[in-house]
């Protein structure tokens, strides 16, 4: 499980230094193998280790290739996953076209989601932050059962 938001810095040849707290998780879960890719609501990429994005891929392959926004979908999540191992220093080299995406380049959060990380360029990060308090402050609809049921 991968939680917090960590700012880390991407090297001159676009190498993320995994955070040493999740080095050994990520070694254990997938031998350090991950997969990214882009997010296709934000501008931010997706960070799965190998297993998890088998999961993801196995409900892509499930989708039409005949439906229009499936394939899209198909199409731009496939098309962008780009395999990265983790190397001995706890380095993940991300593909230009997804740092580019992403507008990566020196300070990335790496954002815990549970069975991912989002990887956002820190700027976009704060400003995405704010604006997801604000929308919650401003909501005025009613909250889904899911949400009505979470204690925090």
């Amino acid at each position: 499980m991968f939680r917090g938001a960590t700012l880390v810095n991407l090297d001159s040849k676009g190498r993320l230094a995994v955070p040493t707290r999740y080095r050994e998780k990520l070694i254990d879960t997938s031998e350090g193998q991950m997969v990214c890719t882009i997010d296709i609501h934000h501008p931010c990429l997706l960070l799965y280790t190998l297993p998890e994005w088998e999961i993801i891929e196995q409900k892509l392959a499930r989708l039409s290739s005949m439906n229009p926004a499936e394939r899209r979908v198909q199409r731009l999540l496939l098309g962008h996953a780009s395999e990265c191992q983790m190397d001995s220093a706890g380095r993940l080299l991300l593909a230009p076209v997804l740092r580019q995406h992403a507008g990566l380049t020196k300070e990335v959060m790496l954002v815990g989601q549970f069975n991912k990380f989002e990887l956002w360029d820190e700027a976009t990060w704060h400003l995405q932050v704010k604006e997801d308090i604000d929308a919650e402050q401003a909501t005025t609809t009613e909250l889904s059962d899911r949400l009505q049921d979470l204690s925090l």
